[in-house]
C-alpha cells in the first residue's frame, strides 16, 4: 500500500511538473508575442525555457525574463502616440522652419535668423500663419490666399475647381525672399 502511494505521489508530481513547465513555455510565448513582432526573438525565447527539461525550467524562464523587451507592443504604441502629442502641442508654429529653433507663438520673425514666421492681418494686425486663407478674429482674406473650393460649387467647362479669389496669387514675403536664395547654384 506505501510503494502504491509512492508510485502514484510520483506520478501527480510528474504531471504537475510537467504542467508547470507547458504552463512555462506557453506563458512565455504569448508574453514575448505581446512584446515583438520578430519571430526570431519570439523561437529563440521559447527555445531558451524549452531546453530545460520539466520542472527545471526555472533558469531559462529566469533568463528570459532578464533579456525580454521592457515594453509591450501596446505600451510602446501608447507611449508613441503621446510623445507624438506632446509634439503636436508644441507644434510645427512653435519652432522656425529655417533654424528650427524653439520660437513663441506670438513672434512675427525668428529671433535667431530673422525669417518671418507669419503675416499680419491688413484689417486687426493680428499674427496669421501662411497657411490660413482668412483672419480668424475678423474674417479678411488674406491676400494671395487661394480659397478652398465651396461645397456643391459647379466648376468651370475646364475642369478647374473654382476659386472666389479675386486677382493672381502672390507668393508670401517670406517666399518671395526664399525663391532667388533657393535656385541660385
Amino acid at each position: 500500500m506505501g510503494q502504491q502511494l509512492a508510485v502514484l505521489a510520483g506520478v501527480v508530481g510528474g504531471v504537475w511538473a510537467l504542467l508547470l513547465w507547458l504552463s512555462i513555455v506557453v506563458w512565455v510565448y504569448r508574453d514575448i508575442r505581446d512584446r515583438t513582432r520578430d519571430s526570431s526573438l519570439q523561437v529563440l525565447s521559447v527555445f531558451v525555457v524549452l531546453m530545460f527539461f520539466p520542472g527545471f525550467n526555472v533558469p531559462g524562464l529566469a533568463l528570459y525574463l532578464m533579456l525580454r523587451p521592457r515594453d509591450t507592443l501596446e505600451e510602446a504604441y501608447a507611449r508613441s502616440l503621446e510623445e507624438e502629442a506632446l509634439l503636436r502641442e508644441l507644434g510645427d508654429e512653435g519652432s522656425c522652419p529655417s533654424c528650427r529653433r524653439l520660437t513663441d507663438k506670438d513672434f512675427h520673425y525668428c529671433p535667431s535668423c530673422q525669417t518671418q514666421l507669419k503675416d499680419a492681418c491688413a484689417k486687426c494686425k493680428h499674427l496669421l500663419s501662411f497657411s490660413w486663407v482668412a483672419c480668424p478674429y475678423c474674417g479678411t482674406t488674406r491676400p494671395g490666399a487661394a480659397r478652398a473650393p465651396q461645397p456643391g460649387a459647379a466648376q468651370p467647362a475646364g475642369g478647374q475647381p473654382a476659386y472666389r479669389d479675386e486677382g493672381p496669387l502672390q507668393a508670401s514675403p517670406a517666399t518671395q525672399e526664399a525663391e532667388p536664395v533657393r535656385y541660385q547654384h
